[in-house]
């Protein structure tokens, strides 16, 4: 099939993908037709298949290239020095993290259950490596007698919980700033786990 004019694969990849993510979204990944897709994006519907080879791969893509950005950014993070710089820097990125890609986080959350199998351990496999980033900083908390929990495991799968759900009623401009609400969350984490 061919090309409209003026497409370019470099531009329209992510065009692709970013239409896909959007409408994933909004609707709903069973909702969503390839033809939607396109339509949004402006090329022919078997043009998408020059980028993706079928809509669940388009999905795993999508879930993929949000978790290894999680991995990535927080690998980059300042963590400071100890387990309570850690955690602060933890929960403010996973906070600001989401809240600039709520479509993705939203994304990454509800349509889980539309991967393959295999597709599905792979996205398991990356998001326990981001969990498990969390659980060693509450562990390291917990050795050097300054976090009490009593189930790493458990604190981190609440904590994350917790600090994804800022995603469902956060808007930017609301009574709360961001700073602020970074703040408040990272102090009620902080009690959540002193000792």
């Amino acid at each position: 099939m061919a090309r409209k004019t003026g497409s370019h694969s470099d531009i329209t990849g992510p065009r692709v993908r970013a239409a896909a993510l959007q409408l994933f979204a909004r609707d709903g990944f069973a909702a969503v037709s390839m033809r939607q897709i396109a339509a949004e994006v402006g090329v022919q519907a078997g043009a998408l298949y020059l980028y993706t080879p079928d809509k669940q791969a388009l999905l795993f893509d999508l879930l993929k290239a949000h978790m290894d950005d999680v991995l990535s950014h927080w690998a980059a993070e300042p963590k400071g020095t100890g387990p309570q710089a850690a955690l602060e820097a933890f929960v403010r990125f996973h906070i600001r993290f989401s809240l600039t890609r709520a479509e993705a986080v939203f994304l990454s959350y509800m349509e889980l259950r539309n991967l393959t199998p295999e597709h599905f351990a792979q996205i398991e496999a990356l998001r326990r490596a981001y969990e498990d980033q969390l659980e060693a900083i509450l562990e390291d908390g917990q050795a050097a007698g300054i976090f009490a929990v009593p189930d790493t495991k458990l604190a981190t799968m609440a904590i994350i919980a917790m600090l994804t759900g800022v995603n469902t009623w956060y808007r930017e401009g609301g009574r709360l700033s961001r700073d602020r609400v970074e703040q408040i969350y990272q102090d009620m984490v902080r009690r959540a786990v002193q000792a």
